[in-house]
């Protein structure tokens, strides 16, 4: 019998992370180019604003609950002293 050496046996922690690496960038690139897609469609767009609607692809819009009298969770400026 031959003895395994260590280029035979699998890391399968790094092989997932690996492949949840390539699945996330994956959905980046499907999403920005919908965004780019969505972009183009809208005539007499600046490069400034295509640029900010492919950077802004990753944000979801917030839910009604998340605007009416929900109470905050971080302030608004985090640096200001507050007024309490």
């Amino acid at each position: 019998m031959m003895a395994r050496s260590e280029r035979d046996v699998i890391d399968f922690s790094a092989l997932e992370r690996e492949l949840q690496g390539a699945i996330e960038s994956e959905q980046k690139y499907k999403r920005e180019n919908e965004a780019k897609l969505r972009a183009i469609s809208q005539r007499g767009c600046s490069y400034t604003e295509f640029r900010d609607l492919v950077l802004s692809c990753h944000l979801k819009p917030l839910e009604k609950k998340d605007k009416d009298g929900s109470p905050r969770r971080q302030p608004w400026n985090p640096v200001a002293p507050s007024n309490r």
